[in-house]
């Protein structure tokens, strides 16, 4: 017995040996200083900021020469950059099939987009199964499962059409045992091709929703439903309000929700705009046609200009702001921030609206840079806090601590790559 003990210890000593007398310790902890730092907070910006990244999360943020680097931490120098922390859009719709849905999730993440909130038109378990899931170079995502509206012949038929209270229970009790993200419902009558949810149907979605724990954001077009959704309960709208300009009664209805969000998803300004940046993931061809169908649309800018009119006017008056793109174009996240500041917004609180706020609206632990949260961050070449266009010159992404491999990607979507 002595023996085998001794060769047992001849066996363990140099291990413990090499791990204990070198002094150095095992780590993944990364130190990045030097750069500007928009935490994702209404702050000023940390400038010569330094963060430690280790297990995936922020455990450290401060300044250069303030921090203690764990022994063993690697180092990296951010000197002139910006680092912002990963968009978080809670208004898209992914596609449902694994390989299509992962190259979605891909593409987001090149464009600096870290958690994506699928609202409303996922078919199958597959978006429910990928909520667990980091895709490989790729954004976390969220499922609203199947939403719920009222019957629309020749749109989608993945919603549940609902016309009955009975109905509207048992859609939300079936989203319910799926465990959605969010319950998401369609009042809209599409320019009067069809019947819309009733406020009858919609009040009992919401109470269906709020018995079983859920939250419900709203689709929504105009002024009165909008005030009809914020009596009912509604949690969130997936727009803004569409057919005129706000009034004070709504003002009025939505100080005495002050919890409720809007995600405005604004309508492009319907003016000329440069697509350039975008070589980075569209082929040459592709592009050059995108760019020579841009034109001046003075209806487009009349819509566009009743929604940066209510977007100014409620985000003065304090209502919580976050973010969202509606389509499924990864790029046009940096559209909709720089139209967010055409609007009257300023890049800071833009920068908020589509980072910490819709974190905070997804209940994930992300959108900021901060001890503790989910380590999801963009490196600038510029800063976007003087210009919001500068959201896109991006020279590193990382989720959870990971690189996103933003020149394979591109090279595969571009045909440049191996």
């Amino acid at each position: 017995m002595k023996l085998t003990r001794l060769i047992l210890a001849s066996l363990i000593l140099p291990f413990i040996t090499y791990g204990c007398d070198t002094g150095e310790s095992v780590t993944d902890a990364v130190v990045y200083e030097g750069a500007r730092l928009i935490t994702g907070d209404v702050v000023e910006p940390v400038e010569n900021g330094a963060f430690v990244v280790e297990g995936g999360r922020f455990t450290v943020v401060g300044t250069v020469g303030s921090i203690d680097a764990p022994a063993g931490a690697r180092h990296v120098d951010l000197t002139g950059k910006t680092v912002m922390p990963g968009v978080v859009n809670a208004h898209a719709h992914l596609a449902s099939p694994r390989p299509d849905r992962t190259d979605q999730l891909q593409h987001w993440a090149y464009y600096g987009t870290s958690a994506v909130l699928s609202l409303g038109l996922d078919e199958g378990d597959v978006g429910f199964q990928m909520r667990n899931e980091v895709p490989e170079n790729g954004a976390r995502s969220q499922s609203a499962g199947r939403g719920i509206t009222a019957p629309e012949e020749g749109r989608s038929e993945v919603p549940f059409w609902i016309t009955t209270e009975e109905e509207a229970h048992a859609a939300v009790q079936e989203l319910a045992v799926e465990g959605v993200d969010f319950v998401k419902i369609w009042v809209d009558d599409r320019g009067g091709q069809y019947e819309k949810l009733t406020s009858q149907l919609y009040e009992a979605v919401i109470d269906e929703a709020h018995a079983n724990g859920l939250r419900v954001t709203a689709h929504v077009f105009t002024l009165e439903d909008a005030k009809g959704l914020l009596r009912a309960g509604v949690d969130a709208f997936a727009h803004g309000i569409r057919d005129q300009d706000v009034d004070d009664e709504v003002l009025e209805l939505w100080a005495d929700r002050p919890e409720v969000v809007l995600v405005p998803n604004l309508p492009g300004p319907g003016v000329v705009v440069d697509l350039s940046w975008l070589s980075g993931t569209i082929p040459a061809d592709r592009l050059a046609e995108m760019q020579a169908g841009q034109q001046d649309r003075p209806a487009a800018q009349e819509a566009f200009g009743i929604q940066a009119r209510n977007l100014d006017r409620l985000n003065k008056a304090g209502v919580r702001i976050a973010f969202g793109t509606d389509g499924s174009s990864p790029w046009t996240s940096h559209q909709e921030m720089e139209d967010m500041v055409r609007t009257g917004m300023t890049p800071a609180e833009v920068i908020v609206a589509a980072t910490k706020t819709s974190a905070e609206l997804m209940q994930i632990e992300a959108g900021m840079i901060a001890a503790g949260k989910l380590a999801d961050f963009v490196i600038l070449d510029a800063n976007p806090l003087d210009d919001i266009q500068n959201t896109r010159q991006i020279s590193e992404v990382y989720i959870g601590g990971e690189r996103v491999d933003r020149e394979a990607l591109g090279g595969g979507w571009t045909g440049g790559g191996q």
